[in-house]
């Protein structure tokens, strides 16, 4: 076990090193359910814990129409229902909470928002900053910003405004010419220093222990590369099945939900070398560089780097559940896969010749996402001749979710008189002995906007990359006259596509 003193602490107070600025957070698309299940409750617990600027507002706009007292009953019923937290402090912190119904396509709606974002500032003499957080459908992303532009509220330092923040989720785009769109329409308005893409993966505060744990401890980066690492495999697995989001899943499919932004992101943290400094513009030009070094797939013999599945009927904690095809809003026929996993290369002197396994599904065993790391065997057995030829090659796991802990297997003695090895563990519980309140990646996210700080965000280089690698990808998925031949069914429940079973290898590096 791992054991955290004193003395190894840096610091006791790890929350934020910089004052808050006053601002006014306006959720475009309130009355949805990514605004009640993961916003305000981010918002609210911020506020519990001195995590909000002095003086804020929250200002919720959708189509609905609800007056500011009917919209906070509303969010005060989901949050009583979801989340154990701290009611005392709830009328206080609904003071600064209002309500304003909008037209998404209409600038006269949007001219009329500004006014009243000004007398909100008028009323409790604070500066204009303001953050608009787009939590609608993408594929109103662009209308929407240019609503905001035409009213003149992405303006900075003009007409009584100060800062001026847009937020967009993902998926950026369905593939690189949509992407490209995307983002020439929002720098309509909007200057790149002013756009914050959103994958909340990265502010999970395991996900940002990879650095840390990479670059601050000396006796493991000298040994991160092809040398001594065999491969890497990266895994985010569901035990969910669609829910409520079949219909842009039907549209989407693992590959634009998962890989071009989670997974991804997860392979430049692993695979990057060391930025220069500890800043934004230098981490995301280490994962720049990683995602230009990535190897496009050969389309000719996709099947060697690439498996597809689908999750069928099957059985998840003891209760039958139903295949993808059987879900609400799916198409009886649906080719649309639920499961993947790739074998990628990086093209670079650290990593040549190393395979990167990512894989990502719906309905397996379990929900765990974590980061595998297998060296490579011993080069030479000097006990072959009473262990045999191969010794267990060490291997060292980043917990990312459930299990948030970092575990190293190395071998050992057995004890006793015959010569015998044994693999042991040594385990790194990310909460052990932490000090100070712990963040969801929401919280970190809203706080890093507030802040001005892209260091989490999306660079948009970044997603013309990842794009470029995966538009070709899903084009010849898509267009394959039989795309079923690409998919494998899986039941519910199990590892994914009996393909990838232990008997199952991708072909040689």
């Amino acid at each position: 076990m791992a054991i955290v003193t004193e003395s190894n602490i840096a610091g006791k107070n790890c929350f934020t090193e910089k004052n808050l600025e006053h601002c006014t957070i306006v959720i475009i698309g309130a009355s949805g359910d990514l605004t009640s299940r993961k916003l305000v409750p981010a918002l609210f617990n911020l506020y519990l814990n001195n995590g909000l600027p002095d003086a804020f507002h929250i200002v919720g706009c959708s189509r609905t129409e609800l007056s500011s007292q009917e919209f906070k009953n509303k969010i005060q019923s989901s949050l009583k229902k979801d989340r154990d937290l701290n009611f005392s402090d709830w009328q206080s912190f609904s003071a600064s909470l209002f309500y304003k119904s909008i037209n998404y396509d209409d600038v006269s709606s949007f001219i009329s928002l500004a006014e009243y974002l000004k007398s909100l500032d008028k009323k409790s003499n604070t500066p204009a900053n303001r953050i608009f957080y787009l939590a609608i459908p993408p594929s109103i992303y662009k209308t929407v910003a240019k609503m905001i532009g035409q009213a003149g509220l992405a303006e900075e330092g003009k007409n009584g405004n100060g800062w001026s923040r847009i937020v967009v989720e993902k998926p950026f785009g369905r593939d690189l010419e949509s992407a490209t769109d995307l983002d020439q329409s929002l720098h309509e308005d909007f200057k790149e220093s002013q756009i914050f893409r959103i994958d909340h993966y990265l502010a999970k505060e395991t996900v940002q222990n990879i650095l840390m744990f990479r670059f601050a401890n000396s006796i493991f980066e000298p040994i991160w590369n092809r040398r001594y690492i065999d491969n890497v495999s990266i895994t985010a697995a569901e035990s969910v099945g669609v829910e409520h989001r079949a219909g842009y899943y039907e549209q989407a499919g693992v590959l634009r939900d998962m890989f071009q932004n989670h997974m991804m992101q997860l392979l430049a943290l692993t695979a990057m070398d060391p930025p220069s400094l500890f800043q934004a513009k230098p981490v995301r030009d280490e994962k720049i560089r990683v995602f230009r070094a990535v190897r496009p797939f050969s389309l000719s013999s996709l099947k060697d780097f690439l498996i597809l599945g689908q999750y069928g009927a099957g059985v998840i904690d003891g209760k039958e559940v139903i295949g993808y095809r059987e879900e609400s809003g799916v198409s009886p026929d649906s080719v649309i896969p639920t499961f993947a996993m790739m074998k990628i290369f990086i093209d670079n002197w650290r990593w040549q010749g190393v395979p990167f396994y990512l894989m990502s599904g719906k309905r397996l065993t379990g929900k765990m996402t974590q980061i595998v790391i297998q060296f490579k065997e011993v080069p030479h057995s000097m006990f072959r001749k009473v262990l045999g030829e191969h010794i267990t090659a060490n291997h060292l796991i980043l917990g990312i979710y459930p299990d948030e802990r970092i575990t190293l297997t190395f071998q050992t003695k057995n004890p006793g008189t015959k010569v015998c090895l044994r693999s042991v563990t040594m385990d790194f519980f990310y909460h052990q002995n932490s000090q100070g309140q712990i963040f969801d990646a929401y919280e970190k996210v809203l706080i890093d906007c507030i802040l001005g700080d892209q260091m989490l965000f999306w660079q948009q280089e970044g997603v013309e990359l990842c794009w470029s690698f995966l538009t070709p990808i899903l084009k010849e998925c898509e267009d394959c006259s039989d795309r079923s031949k690409l998919l494998h069914l899986y039941d519910a429940g199990s590892r994914g596509p009996d393909i990838i079973g232990s008997s199952y290898r991708f072909p040689d590096k």
